[in-house]
């Protein structure tokens, strides 16, 4: 699969959120243009194998990372102790 160029802060971007728990893919899609698929493949050209499939068990079947899975409307959690 052909990926479009992206500078190395983009692919470390990416990356970032794609470990990130809360961030789905359809966030990724809307900010940098990448699906799913190519966001899997940018990961497995980007980091060892064994990093890979660790993040690969880790977010297969994860509700957080899948917009249509989530139970929780907000993105993000905020704890009742913060103000605001």
């Amino acid at each position: 699969m052909k990926l479009p160029p992206l500078e190395p802060q983009v692919i470390n971007r990416i990356i970032e959120m794609a470990w990130e728990d809360r961030t789905p893919f359809s966030a990724i899609e809307t900010q940098f243009g990448l699906k799913e698929k190519e966001v899997i493949v940018l990961m497995r050209r980007q980091m060892k194998p064994s990093s890979f499939r660790m993040w690969r068990q880790r977010v297969t079947g994860r509700k957080t990372k899948h917009q249509q899975k989530r139970s929780f409307v907000a993105g993000r959690f905020k704890s009742n102790n913060q103000k605001g």
